[in-house]
């Protein structure tokens, strides 16, 4: 008897494990970048024609008042095509799921669909920052505005306030699993971010607990005033945290009960 016909010569396939799980959700997501590449370009000239917009007719209407926190305009819209981009990232791809039927094929894995969503939102939001990167160069060059951008501090403050945007996102796929065309609804929280990243949370503190606030106001701190991470204090780097924390977890767990809902109901692949 061969080698090839003894079935204990045999290997037996290994089970994948999270980390292939995450080397082939990322390796996915940079083909889809590369291979399509009009839709990433597209989303930047609109994310550009909008500021080009708020820019410049600013400087009609509002003058040197504009100019003088421009360096803030140009934190927060930058924070707000982060945001976006992770927000939609999540919502979309879950509707997508339910609109091509392939929700059901996900959830039967040995993973789930909801480690499989967070991995593809977390791929995702690595795209976002590249190309909310080039959004930010050409703002700061189309205004002649610099800015202090310290890498490690702008991607951990960046990176945790938008975090809590991508639970949001998996409540509003849960939402979608349950009740199908919601998209008009969906896309105007896209507007509500604009109020979260400009909430005055020093003159109401309460507003910190909010999606975006505090990272918002601690992103300006580091890009306008030039403070490191290390320079804010433990409670502003564990309030970041623990909003960023609180509401992905929140937000996982209301579309963990929202599929289990719609397969209860039956209404899973339905549309």
């Amino acid at each position: 008897m061969t080698d090839a016909a003894d079935p204990e010569s045999i290997e037996q396939p290994r089970p994948a494990t999270y980390y292939h799980l995450a080397r082939a959700v990322l390796y996915r997501e940079f083909l889809i970048f590369v291979r399509y590449p009009a839709n990433a370009i597209g989303g930047i000239v609109v994310s550009l024609f909008f500021f080009g917009v708020l820019f410049y007719g600013g400087q009609q209407l509002a003058g040197q008042s504009l100019t003088e926190s421009l360096e803030g305009i140009i934190v927060g819209y930058f924070l707000w095509t982060l945001s976006v981009g992770a927000y939609s990232s999540v919502s979309n791809d879950i509707s997508s799921e339910v609109q091509w039927g392939t929700l059901e094929r996900h959830i039967t894995t040995p993973f789930g669909f909801a480690p499989v969503a967070l991995l593809k939102g977390v791929a995702k939001i690595v795209r976002t920052f590249l190309t909310s990167l080039i959004v930010l160069v050409a703002m700061l060059l189309m205004t002649g505005t610099t800015l202090r951008i310290e890498p490690v501090t702008t991607v951990t403050v960046a990176g945790l306030a938008i975090t809590s945007v991508l639970g949001l996102g998996f409540a509003a796929g849960g939402v979608t699993v349950l009740y199908k065309r919601i998209g008009n609804w969906l896309n105007l929280l896209q507007f509500g971010f604009i109020v979260l990243i400009s909430a005055p949370v020093f003159d109401a503190p309460w507003t910190r607990l909010l999606p975006l606030a505090h990272g918002s106001a601690l992103l300006q701190r580091a890009m306008v005033d030039g403070t490191r991470l290390w320079q804010f204090s433990p409670f502003d780097l564990a309030l970041l945290l623990g909003v960023a924390v609180g509401y992905l977890a929140g937000g996982y767990l209301v579309f963990h009960y929202a599929t289990r809902r719609a397969r209860r109901l039956g209404v899973l692949g339905d549309y």
